[in-house]
């Protein structure tokens, strides 16, 4: 990615200015961790009066400062930009429970923030994980076409818009661009979901991230790094990290709100006594600095991030993964709800669903020449035929003479006899896609499923012949159709499906699935 993205990831990592966290050299946890176990030996100590005193104090001195190494940093930092913010207040809290004395009260307030900040950062890392595993899906080089003919290997924040590169069998795109000359099959899973690889020639848009196939491409470069689908997808992502729900925006306000309005009573209990009543300035600077103790919000503080993170704990347990706080608390608004296909109606990978024959072969005997050729090859729908005969039992014919075909198939010679499988590209090539074939073909179409035919090669003396059509599909999640209905029972009037694959893909696969509404060809 460009110089840009990885500043973004970067700066996602490096905490905001309220929290102190990640100025220690100690792993947060560790600390929190000390902290809290700190405090209990300190708390056993002094219910059981077991030990000298100072050890009681030693124990709580050491767990105030490990928890307070990431907290104390935070107020300062605040204090520098002259405002008081709730590491302000619960620093001079802390400090004001030691003048009096209340040592164990300066413990547990510094582990319960400490706590609190700990599961906030926990929430907050998986949005910043989400975004390190994005950047990971482009390249940080580009092999570009020099005009001597000869390629040069450049960062992609220094390719230029118009620049052509060339993409090899099997790498992954490095930009956004234009297909310039060449042919080839292209997983756009990564940005589309798209649950079968793409065919891509001349004048089709690939984007980066994306892994191209078995054929080599020459692309020219549409848009820069900074600006490619991977790197907007990447700043959405970055940005939902920093929103915040609204219970923990709701607790922001009321701190900007609380901690000066606390600060002045503080002060009016300790001044206005003594000076208009001749008090005594020791009591009520004491009475003061307990008010700055019992006035730390540590239960406000803390029950919003232990709710939010409590609920993702819950629904990973289950599967669900959820970008952060803003979203879980939007879930009990929720009237209508749009779901990806690949992977969350459907299963995610193309398996065989139907073997049509066209010849005096039996299904079996169908796939298994199938199996034959296509277990030469990576590509996806090749991959589902020979899992599909090897889960039958089946006896696969040794072949020979493979060829691959990017874009459309394979041959190869099976006991003396040339055969093909291909797409329905390859099968009108052939010659071979009469009207019979054609309404075969079209109908499995019609269902949103892929297909790969194997026939026999035109050669001399054989005019060629099909002899089966195979039908492939990702097919639905067994327990989509109750979930589902679960959902519209929670409340949610509409269910939309969005996916990458063809309108017509994905209307058959909503209608499976009982959703309302299908939008496909999406990027």
């Amino acid at each position: 990615m460009s110089t840009q993205d990885h500043s973004l990831s970067k700066s996602k990592s490096c905490g905001s200015c309220e929290h102190g966290h990640d100025d220690t050299p100690l792993p947060q946890g560790a600390l929190v961790i000390a902290s809290g176990i700190l405090t209990g030996i300190g708390l056993i100590l002094h219910w059981t009066h077991a030990g000298p005193g100072w050890l009681t104090i030693a124990a709580f001195a050491a767990a105030t400062l490990a928890g307070g190494a990431l907290v104390f940093p935070a107020a300062l930092g605040a204090l520098r930009k002259l405002r008081l913010d709730i590491n302000v207040l619960m620093t001079v809290a802390v400090i004001g429970a030691w003048i009096i004395g209340e040592y164990a009260e300066a413990a547990s307030v510094v582990f319960l923030f400490a706590l609190s900040e700990l599961l906030e950062s926990w929430a907050a890392g998986r949005a910043r994980r989400a975004v390190d595993a994005l950047l990971k899906l482009s390249p940080p080089t580009a092999l570009v076409r020099l005009p001597d003919g000869s390629e040069k290997e450049t960062p992609v924040e220094e390719v230029a818009v118009g620049t052509e590169i060339l993409i090899r069998s099997g790498s992954r795109i490095p930009l956004d661009g234009e297909v310039v000359s060449g042919s080839s099959s292209v997983n756009q899973a990564p940005i589309t979901g798209e649950s079968l690889p793409v065919e891509k020639q001349a004048g089709d848009s690939v984007f980066a991230g994306t892994v191209n196939g078995e054929g080599s491409l020459v692309v020219r470069v549409s848009k820069p790094a900074a600006a490619s689908t991977l790197a907007r997808i990447i700043q959405l992502v970055g940005e939902a990290e920093e929103n915040k729900p609204p219970t923990q925006r709701f607790v922001d306000r009321f701190a900007a709100i609380y901690t000066p309005a606390v600060f002045v009573l503080a002060i009016l209990v300790a001044l206005v006594p003594p000076l208009m009543f001749a008090q005594p300035w020791l009591f009520w600077i004491y009475r003061s600095l307990v008010l700055l103790v019992i006035a730390c919000p540590c239960a406000l503080v803390i029950a919003t991030p232990v709710s939010i993170v409590s609920g993702l704990t819950a629904l990973a347990r289950r599967g669900v993964l959820v970008k952060g706080g803003v979203h879980l608390e939007s879930v009990g608004k929720l009237r209508a709800l749009a779901v990806d296909k690949t992977g969350t109606i459907t299963q995610g990978t193309p398996r065989v669903v139907g073997v049509i024959s066209q010849s005096a072969l039996s299904e079996d005997e169908i796939l298994a020449r199938a199996a034959a050729i296509n277990s030469h090859s990576e590509h996806p729908i090749a991959i589902a035929i020979t899992e599909a005969a090897r889960a039958k039992g089946l006896a696969i014919p040794p072949i020979e003479n493979y060829v691959s075909i990017t874009g459309r198939g394979a041959t190869a010679t099976i006991a003396g006899h040339p055969h093909f499988i291909g797409n329905h590209k390859l099968t009108h090539e052939t010659g071979l896609c009469g009207p019979g074939i054609e309404g075969v073909l079209s109908s499995v179409e019609e269902k949103g499923q892929s297909l790969a035919v194997i026939g026999h090669q035109p050669h001399e003396g054989c005019d060629g012949e099909i002899l089966g059509i195979i039908a492939i599909a990702d097919i639905l999640r067994p327990e989509v159709v109750e979930a589902l209905r679960q959902i519209h029972s929670a409340g949610v009037e509409e269910v939309v499906m969005l996916s990458g694959d063809n309108q017509r893909t994905a209307s058959t696969i909503a209608k499976q699935a009982g959703i309302d509404e299908a939008f496909g060809d999406l990027l």
